[in-house]
């Protein structure tokens, strides 16, 4: 399953490792080591006043402009439509 998380990035969910609200980067020493650098990195961003949430994967680190509870909203209604039976009747369907 992927989750939308903004500015048109589509990830994997099964790649997240964690999610971080920006607000409570400053407050951990080693949260914002690992920011810092992952920025030092030529292919990063660097987080903008638009960044509500860090994303952080097995390969990358992504900056969402949506909170984690939209993010978490998005994810728990995409894992409800995926396990949703299939109760359509086969025989209407090849009526129309």
């Amino acid at each position: 399953m992927f989750i939308n998380i903004g500015d048109q990035q589509l990830i994997k969910s099964d790649d997240i490792i964690v999610m971080i609200d920006q607000q409570y980067i400053d407050s951990s020493t080693i949260n914002g080591e690992m920011i810092e650098y992952q920025q030092s990195q030529e292919d990063t961003p660097n987080i903008n006043h638009t960044t509500k949430t860090i994303i952080v994967t097995k390969d990358n680190v992504y900056y969402s402009p949506l909170s984690i509870l939209t993010l978490k909203k998005r994810s728990s209604l995409q894992m409800m439509i995926d396990h949703l039976d299939d109760y359509t009747d086969s025989d209407t369907l090849a009526e129309n």
